[in-house]
């Protein structure tokens, strides 16, 4: 395969794998960085959670397994709207039993100068569950642990330039913790990993190699009406990508990435309401494009316990 062509299918595999958006929060999906932050691993109070978050996701260049860019000149642009809901059961004090759902519309267009390699889809993502999860609140630490998968419902067709999805299943493994300093909850460090555990593609032949990642922040209230501080994000991916149908030019290439960036939230307490806005930029990155994340997103209180 000549350096150019490996370049786009690189590129092309690159887009598909790594750059279609699904709905970002944890209770609700987090396949894509950058999208949790400051309660990536803090444990909700009971009640019935709605939600609604769009996520914006450019890139202007596309590095290699070594981390060097391609020339390709890459204008990437995926856009994703989620709607989902959660609920959380306080089954003893303390102690809290999650579930969730949630369906996301995704747009992705890519552009490069390998028109082969260039992508323009519109659709339903894959739908994400989230049939138990499991916390507690231990002072000054919250525990959360739970199971999620996402499940290929989006439009996926090999060699298609229409539909988002994925067209796999991906079992997803989670765990974290939240350190508040106060006795409020108020100012905290949190960490949350997760395992992917990825399926063969739908009348392909190709697997995603496994994935772990982690996603965090630290800060706290600057102002009763505001709530601020730094999200960051690393992932491995700890498989090699497989399958007869897998480009040449993408065997033994692992995706690897790490950014940063700032978090932004409101609490509207009058009308149980939270806005929060957060843009995270990769600072390194392999096998993968380069770029940022913003997530702008609203979660509503609409039942909660007397």
């Amino acid at each position: 395969m000549a350096p150019r062509a490996g370049h786009a299918w690189l590129l092309g595999a690159a887009l598909l794998l790594a750059a279609l958006p699904a709905h970002a929060q944890r209770d609700l999906g987090h396949k894509i960085l950058g999208t949790l932050g400051l309660d990536a691993a803090v444990q909700r109070d009971a009640g019935l959670y709605l939600s609604d978050r769009l996520v914006w996701f450019h890139a202007g260049s596309v590095k290699d397994r070594d981390g060097n860019e391609l020339p390709i000149g890459l204008d990437l642009d995926a856009i994703a709207n989620g709607i989902g809901a959660g609920f959380t059961w306080e089954v003893v004090p303390h102690a809290f039993v999650d579930t969730a759902l949630a369906v996301p519309v995704a747009s992705v267009r890519g552009s490069t100068e390998r028109p082969e390699a260039s992508i323009d889809r519109l659709g339903l993502g894959d739908l994400f569950v989230q049939p138990l999860a499991l916390g507690g609140r231990l002072h000054p630490v919250d525990l959360v642990a739970g199971y999620a998968f996402y499940a290929p419902t989006g439009r996926f067709t090999p060699g298609s330039s229409t539909g988002v999805g994925r067209g796999h299943w991906t079992h997803q493994l989670s765990a974290g913790g939240t350190l508040f300093f106060d006795r409020r909850r108020a100012f905290r460090c949190t960490v949350l990993g997760s395992w992917d555990h990825n399926g063969r593609k739908r009348g392909i032949d190709i697997t995603r190699g496994d994935t772990v990642q982690l996603q965090g922040g630290i800060g706290g209230p600057l102002h009763p009406l505001l709530v601020a501080g730094l999200a960051g994000y690393a992932l491995w991916q700890v498989e090699d990508d497989a399958g007869a149908d897998l480009p040449a030019a993408l065997r033994g290439a692992r995706e690897r990435a790490f950014g940063l960036g700032p978090e932004l939230s409101v609490p509207l307490r009058a009308i149980r309401t939270r806005l929060t806005a957060r843009y995270t930029h990769d600072l390194a990155v392999r096998s993968r494009p380069q770029g940022g994340v913003l997530t702008l997103e609203l979660t509503f209180v609409a039942w909660r316990p007397d």
